[in-house]
C-alpha cells in the first residue's frame, strides 16, 4: 500500500501547490486586475473616443477653414475671370474701334490720293498752259518789238513817202510856174 497512497498522496500535493501556489495567488487579486483591465480599456476607448471627437474637431475646422479658403478663393478667382472678361470685352471693343478707325483712315487716304493725283494732273494742265501763256508772252513781246522796229521803219517810210510827195508837188508846182512862166513869157 505504500505504493498505492503515492498515486493519491502525489496528485493531492500537486493540486495542493496548484491551488495555493498559483490559484490562491491569481485568485486573490483577480476580480482587481480584471477590474483594472476592464478600466484600463475603458481608459483606453474613452482615450481613443476623445482623441478622435478633437481629431474631427480639427478635421471639421480644418475643412471649415480650407472651405473658407476655397470660398474665398473662387470669389477672387471669379473677380478676377470678371475682370479678365471685362478686360478682354474692352480690348476687342478697342480693337473693333481702331479697326473701324483705320477703315475709315485708309478710305480718307483714298479719297485725298484721288484728289491728289486730280490736283497732280491739274497742275500739269496749268503747267502747260503757264508755259503756253510765257511762250505767247514771250512771242508777243518779240512781235511788239517787232511791230515798233516795223512802225518806226514804216514811218520812216511814209516820211520819206510824204517828203517825195511833197518834193513830187513841189516839183510840180515849180513844173506848172515854169511852164506857167514860160507861157507867160511866149
Amino acid at each position: 500500500m505504500k505504493k498505492s497512497y503515492v498515486y493519491f498522496a502525489a496528485p493531492l500535493i500537486a493540486l495542493l501547490v496548484f491551488f495555493f501556489g498559483f490559484y490562491w495567488n491569481a485568485h486573490k487579486n483577480y476580480e482587481q486586475r480584471e477590474a483594472d483591465k476592464i478600466k484600463a480599456v475603458q481608459d483606453e476607448k474613452r482615450a481613443k473616443l476623445e482623441k478622435e471627437a478633437k481629431d474631427r474637431e480639427v478635421a471639421v475646422k480644418a475643412a471649415l477653414e480650407l472651405q473658407d479658403k476655397r470660398r474665398a478663393e473662387k470669389k477672387a478667382r471669379d473677380e478676377r475671370e470678371t475682370k479678365d472678361k471685362e478686360t478682354r470685352e474692352q480690348a476687342r471693343q478697342a480693337r473693333e474701334k481702331a479697326s473701324r478707325d483705320a477703315d475709315k483712315l485708309e478710305q480718307q487716304v483714298r479719297r485725298v490720293q484721288k484728289e491728289i493725283e486730280a490736283e497732280k494732273k491739274d497742275l500739269i494742265v496749268i503747267q502747260a498752259e503757264r508755259k503756253q501763256t510765257v511762250d505767247e508772252q514771250n512771242f508777243l513781246k518779240e512781235y511788239v518789238k517787232k511791230a515798233e522796229t516795223n512802225q518806226k521803219s514804216l514811218q520812216g517810210v511814209l516820211e520819206r513817202i510824204d517828203a517825195a510827195n511833197k518834193a513830187a508837188e513841189d516839183a510840180a508846182r515849180a513844173a506848172a510856174a515854169a511852164a506857167a512862166a514860160a507861157a507867160k513869157k511866149s
